[in-house]
């Protein structure tokens, strides 16, 4: 049976549409003037962007720390300080949004200072340079990819975590989790990974 190649026909514009498309344009306008009008007045972007990533090698006898919570589970993530991978990708950006860098530039692992370290202080050191450059974070987008264990018990206290560190309302913080469906080294528990997005505003 043939079929038409011809599109639908769309009902006529009423006046209606014409005042909505009309109101539209009249707006668009004004937030791009406002826009350049802040650009043009500080020389400087309103809103930054970053993302990060971080991955760890999963390993027996290490706890397993995401988001400043401490997860039970029988392996735990190695690295130089306790291996957050969640908040080492926000970190990174956090300090990508900002051109400054990443995480091992400012917290080498070289170094006996960060050795064990509490990554929630990372996190806390990163906002300062944040805030130290009039910046302030708007929100953050995350997701943890994982076999095992099952996140979601967790995620508000991670949430609460974060926001906290980052002076943000919780419902700015967002954390998802996801698995390899056992494809890859995170599919064989060996490793776990985490990637962040970052808007930052202009304060």
């Amino acid at each position: 049976m043939a079929t038409s190649l011809h599109p639908p026909r769309l009902p006529a514009a009423t006046s209606n549409h014409k005042i909505q498309v009309t109101a539209i344009n009249s707006i668009a306008p004004v937030f791009a003037g406002s826009f350049l009008l802040i650009f043009a007045e500080t020389g400087v972007m309103s809103f930054r962007i970053g993302n990060g990533i971080d991955f760890h090698r999963l390993t027996e006898g290490r706890e397993l720390w995401l988001g400043g919570v401490k997860i039970p589970h029988v392996k735990g993530a190695l690295g130089h300080s306790d291996a957050d991978v969640l908040l080492h990708a926000i970190c990174d950006a956090l300090l990508g949004a900002l051109a400054l860098g990443d995480i091992g530039q400012h917290f080498p692992d070289t170094s006996a200072e960060f050795k064990d370290i509490d990554s929630k202080i990372l996190l806390s050191r990163t906002i300062a340079l944040v805030t130290g450059r009039d910046f302030r974070v708007v929100n953050i987008d995350s997701t943890i990819c994982a076999e095992r264990p099952k996140l979601r018990p967790y995620m508000d206290a991670m949430r609460e975590t974060i926001a906290h560190i980052c002076n943000i309302d919780t419902a700015s913080v967002s954390i998802k989790a996801t698995t390899t469906e056992q494809l890859g080294a995170i599919g064989r528990e060996e490793g776990i990974a985490a990637f962040a997005t970052v808007l930052l505003e202009k304060i």
